[in-house]
């Protein structure tokens, strides 16, 4: 069997995490909305390869991730792995440095530059990505301000991991970054574990990480009080009081896409890729 490259493994990485089904509220290969389809993240997972192999052959993590967006928004619906590709940039480069382990990715984003939070910045005007309102004092640095808040990130030298640290309490990838990305790990080794389909592990692993925390992307669209809800929906169903099917298509009809999760789950697929999980 030929080995894929580091670059390979996180495209199929994005791949995969689109085809489990079910995860309630996102696009699978079952469901999908009217305008964010399954095959825009399959698209998505192709364009963002170039971007993803810059960041395994060393070059700038801001860079490579910027660049992996810039082709993963190259189809009709404009963001479908914004979040995915910031998870999969560090891992990727601590995997293409032969060292991808918890230590290994914080040590990639702790050496990350003012110039990689410039290239974060300028990555939000290929798509349009949903955030929170800075808090007071913060409008300078909004993200949705792309390439004109670069000139404050410079002057109070914020580098890219600094920019990921201040949103940890909000942002579910951002608390990857800045934790060691402990979530993606721990689910990696679970899918590793599972047995099955990988696609299936992939989607059992979704349910359980949404059923351990509110997901911030859900807590961004609509309010905390629905990402609650849907944790505590999510643990019902693996507690059996509660059917995935019925809450995958109630959450697809109300527009409730738990997106971080799905981030996550991209990450530890690819980090079970790496480790030897077989596909």
């Amino acid at each position: 069997m030929t080995e894929r490259s580091v670059a390979q493994n996180a495209e199929l990485a994005l791949l995969l995490e689109v085809a489990g089904t079910p995860k309630p509220g996102n696009v699978d290969r079952v469901r999908e909305y009217d305008d964010l389809r399954f095959e825009h993240f399959l698209a998505g997972a192709v364009g963002a390869r170039p971007g993803l192999e810059r960041a395994a052959a060393g070059d700038a993590i801001g860079s490579a991730f910027e660049h992996a967006v810039e082709g993963m928004s190259g189809q009709s619906a404009g963001n479908t792995q914004f979040g995915a590709l910031l998870v999969l940039s560090p891992l990727v480069a601590a995997a293409g440095e032969d060292d991808l382990s918890r230590d290994g990715v914080d040590a990639v984003v702790r050496d990350t530059t003012v110039a990689d939070a410039a290239s974060f910045y300028r990555a939000f005007e290929h798509v349009d990505v949903a955030v929170d309102d800075p808090p007071d004092g913060l409008e300078p640095l909004d993200v949705r301000r792309g390439s004109d808040a670069i000139p404050v990130l410079e002057s109070r030298e914020l580098t890219l991991f600094d920019v990921m640290e201040s949103s940890a309490e909000v942002d579910g990838v951002a608390a990857e970054w800045a934790s060691g990305f402990d979530r993606v790990f721990s689910a990696a080794e679970r899918l590793r574990d599972d047995s099955g389909p990988v696609a299936d592990r992939a989607s059992r692993v979704f349910i359980e990480l949404l059923a351990a925390e509110p997901d911030t992307f859900v807590v961004t669209r609509q309010d905390r009080a629905t990402a609650e809800e849907v944790q505590r929906r999510a643990q019902a169903v693996l507690d059996g009081d509660e059917d995935v099917t019925d809450l995958a298509e109630e959450l697809v009809d109300r527009d409730v896409n738990p997106g971080t999760t799905a981030d996550l789950v991209a990450g530890a697929l690819f980090v079970a890729l790496e480790q030897g999980l077989v596909v």
